[in-house]
């Protein structure tokens, strides 16, 4: 281990250019070599693509949907015990103070991790729940209490685990081994206390991170295409603008132009920048319908649906009873969230240098999932709140699931809802591009192999998503519904790439702990 650490931590020669744009490393090409494939059977044969991977998502779900369930709890529960334990106190990244200010931290998280679900799938799932009640949970005849249920389950699906796995165990193992003992910030170092120099050497380690930028990379171009899709769809609803490929097209080019002006100006401006304005944003928007909005409705959904989820939350979590519906609902999110687990570790890391145990996971596990349930609640309470006072109101522009005419019928049941809606498609814009610039950070870290990546290289993968979006969307709304079908598929080698850092994570903050005298 010295050896390796004095390896890493010693005087090396300046990289080269190759190196320094990850031409030198295989995962370069076979993550960049599976993606071309991936369009180039799409724009081929796109029948046979679905076909195949409907098939992989089918196999996915049924073999390895039961383990995703219990590791995602265990994650959550063992992470608590680390931050109410003596652990907690423990400082992660060599540093005494934290290199970015909280004020700044917090905003960053809550843009990154919530993404785009924070705006469509917040209008949406709640009502989703509500028209047809989650199996666990059954029909009732009160509308209240329906709507409890439904508040409850989304909360379960974007609350405590969906959090949790995104770095709660595996940036404390990442944190000591980059910046305590000189290891690379790339996945394949997540597997080091387990297979020692072969995670880091070799075919094995390129395999691990490529497999975790294939997933990271899928997981992102779809919610940049759905953009596509979704902003297109509103502005044809709220100005008859055509809802096609052209409009579709420049949406995307758009959120490509900010996330690569973003990437340029650097880590400590361009994702900054972004996150602290939309939280501005999000918050007036949250103020302004929890204002004029059914307040009651919300104030009480909130605290009852929250109460509803930790109530259930172990029967929601272990739930097995209707396969088929947890394909669609609680293992599909699981597996999405999975995908982006080890590459979301290396950007928190990257971010959370000198904060304690306690300080990132109680913010990640318990404080990002409470303000998210209540954005949940801002959004997708309202509309069901309109829907039992008028039937139909949401539900009916919601046919077909869909999500952006479930926002749109919210937000036009509001005062000044032209601009409400607009200010919406914004949130939901800086969202994804805030999800896109992070990303093509942490897989330009991978590629490149350095914590401050050429500006350049972030900006070549931000376009190189950007574009297949626009190829994905070019062959129709498929073609972007196979690759969020694919993330799944590829959630499967990352989750057990994710498995060791339940043992791991511990006995790493139980060393640190005494490392520190603690």
């Amino acid at each position: 281990m010295s050896d390796l650490t004095n390896t890493v931590k010693g005087n090396k020669t300046a990289p080269s250019a190759a190196e320094n744009f990850g031409l030198t490393n295989p995962v370069l090409w076979l993550s960049g070599g599976f993606i071309a494939l991936f369009i180039a059977l799409a724009l081929y044969d796109s029948v046979l693509l679905s076909s195949l991977i409907n098939t992989g998502f089918g196999w996915a779900i049924k073999i390895f949907g039961p383990y995703w369930q219990l590791l995602l709890l265990l994650t959550f529960i063992i992470g608590l015990v680390l931050a109410l334990g003596r652990t907690g106190n423990v400082k992660l990244g060599d540093l005494e103070q934290p290199e970015i200010e909280t004020i700044r931290w917090i905003p960053i998280l809550l843009c990154t991790l919530l993404a785009g679900g924070g705006v469509f799938w917040a209008a949406a799932e709640p009502i989703a729940h509500y028209i047809t009640v989650p199996p666990l949970y059954g029909e009732v005849a009160s509308p209240w209490q329906r709507a409890i249920n439904a508040l409850a389950q989304s909360f379960m699906h974007w609350g405590f685990f969906a959090w949790s796995i995104t770095g709660c165990l595996t940036s404390i193992i990442l944190s000591h081994l980059h910046y305590d003992k000189g290891l690379p910030l790339q996945p394949r170092t997540l597997l080091y206390p387990l297979l020692g120099d072969r995670a880091l050497k070799g075919a094995t380690g390129a395999i691990i991170d490529a497999c975790c930028v294939i997933a990271v990379a899928a997981g992102t171009i779809g919610p940049i295409g759905f953009l596509g899709l979704q902003i297109s769809f509103a502005l044809n609803s709220l100005f008859a603008i055509p809802d096609g490929f052209t409009t579709q097209f420049i949406v995307i080019l758009f959120a490509i132009a900010i996330y690569t002006l973003s990437a340029l100006s650097g880590l400590n401006r361009g994702i900054q920048i972004l996150s602290r304005w939309n939280i501005i944003l999000a918050v007036a928007l949250m103020a302004y319908i929890l204002f004029v909005g059914p307040t009651g409705f919300i104030i009480s959904g909130y605290l009852q649906g929250v109460g509803t989820m930790i109530d259930n939350i172990i029967p929601m979590a272990t739930y097995r009873g209707d396969e088929n519906w947890l394909s669609w609902w609680t293992v599909f999110f699981w597996g999405w969230f999975l995908g982006y687990g080890p590459m979301m570790a290396i950007f928190i890391t990257r971010i959370s240098r000198g904060r304690t145990i306690r300080q990132l996971i109680l913010t990640l596990s318990l404080c990002a999932p409470l303000i998210t349930c209540f954005w949940f609640t801002i959004v997708g309470g309202t509309g069901v709140a309109f829907e039992i006072a008028d039937p139909g109101s949401v539900s009916k522009a919601f046919e077909g699931f869909n999500l952006p005419g479930a926002l749109l019928a919210i937000t036009q049941q509001l005062p000044f809802p032209t601009i409400i809606s607009l200010l919406f498609l914004i949130l939901t814009t800086i969202f994804i591009v805030t999800t896109g610039d992070s990303m093509t950070y942490t897989i330009s870290v991978v590629i490149s192999g350095s914590t401050e990546p050429n500006a350049l290289i972030r900006a070549f993968w931000g376009v190189v998503m950007g574009i297949t979006a626009i190829i994905l969307i070019s062959l129709g709304s498929g073609g972007v519904s196979a690759l969020q079908s694919f993330i799944v598929i590829t959630a499967v080698p990352v989750s057990l790439i994710l498995l060791p850092s339940l043992w791991d994570a511990p006995r790493i903050a139980l060393r640190m702990a005494k490392a520190q005298g603690l």
